[in-house]
């Protein structure tokens, strides 16, 4: 139940950040699902959930566009070769064992990263509240806050009622009943998917493909600097994550064993398709907070988002963006 909830959360966030990174939103959704996947059967933190992330994002989007400078479409392709590049350095720093480093970060630190990270997905939500950079009109945007109101209500009180059940899945299947049942007119995943250019969430399964780059020193050095900056920000908010989940949970996850599974994963998003990515707090934080510890909630959480994208694409696009910002919100 923990990993429904948890596969619910990762579908808005894999669409949005494949728009700020320029790229489709089924690449998107086949990152979080493959680097979900991978890290949770093969990495040092049970637990911990991994997929699309907006630090990634920020700096795939340059780097998408100046591969479209180079030639027509080919953004891209040079994002997948720099994956390839990312996932060999960050499987490197873990057979190194370099990953016992991230021990030597202050407790403050931890506390600025995390409460950092809390504003910076705060605020990421916040577009969700605007149309081309103008709020909603009032009667909308009061409308899009009484059901964000009411999914972070459900949220704090549902567990009180009974602990066993997800408050996040919960919440989102009874905003769900309400704004479908009750015809509400409210942006839904599929409005959100359309507002930026995509035609949906379904799609077929990831095919393998050698990124279309030329295979020179020209291409190497200049997918280098970018696989260097997202593999540092990736193994960085990977082990700070691990770490937080290791001080609530009370247990203790492998980091070097953490560090070669995301690099493996960025490996197997190069050759098939996907945006790559790393762990994501939020989502941990709401898989631990719903009683998933072990590897099965992120193993389910993957499963369930291929499902949706080949099977259930038609109920996950009537999910209201307002019960998922509520979710990410709290």
């Amino acid at each position: 139940l923990s990993g429904l909830t948890v596969a619910l959360a990762l579908v808005p966030e894999a669409v949005a950040f494949a728009f700020v990174a320029g790229v489709d939103p089924i690449v998107g959704l086949y990152g979080a699902f493959m680097v979900g996947l991978i890290t949770s059967i093969f990495g040092g933190r049970p637990g911990m959930i991994s997929g699309a992330t907006g630090a990634l994002a920020v700096v795939m989007v340059s780097l998408v566009k100046e591969g479209n400078d180079i030639a027509t479409g080919a953004g891209l392709q040079y994002l997948f070769a720099t994956l390839l590049l990312m996932g060999v350095i960050q499987m490197l720093f873990g057979v190194l064992k370099l990953g016992k480093f991230v021990r030597l970060i202050p407790h403050p630190v931890m506390l600025g990263f995390v409460n950092g990270l809390a504003i910076v997905i705060f605020l990421a939500q916040l577009e969700m509240f605007q149309v081309d950079g103008e709020w909603l009109e009032p009667g909308k945007l009061v409308m899009m806050l009484g059901l964000v109101g009411l999914t972070m209500g459900l949220m704090h009180f549902l567990p009180k009622l009974h602990k066993s059940i997800p408050a996040g899945l919960a919440a989102i299947l009874i905003i769900t009943g309400i704004v479908v049942f009750g015809n509400v007119q409210t942006e839904s995943v599929l409005s959100f998917v359309q507002a930026k250019g995509g035609t949906g969430i379904k799609g077929g399964l990831p095919s393998f493909a050698l990124p279309n780059v030329p295979l020179n020193m020209e291409t190497f050095l200049f997918i280098l600097p970018y696989a260097v900056i997202l593999a540092a920000i990736g193994l960085i908010e990977s082990l700070m994550t691990l770490t937080l989940v290791d001080e609530i949970t009370e247990t203790k996850g492998s980091s070097n064993k953490e560090s070669f599974a995301q690099g493996l994963a960025n490996v197997v998003n190069g050759f098939f398709g996907g945006m790559g990515g790393c762990a994501m707090i939020g989502q941990s934080m709401i898989n631990v907070n719903s009683g998933g510890r072990g590897r099965l909630s992120g193993i389910v959480a993957a499963l369930a988002l291929l499902a949706f994208i080949l099977f259930l694409s038609p109920a996950i696009e009537m999910i209201p963006i307002a019960a998922l910002v509520g979710v990410m919100f709290i």
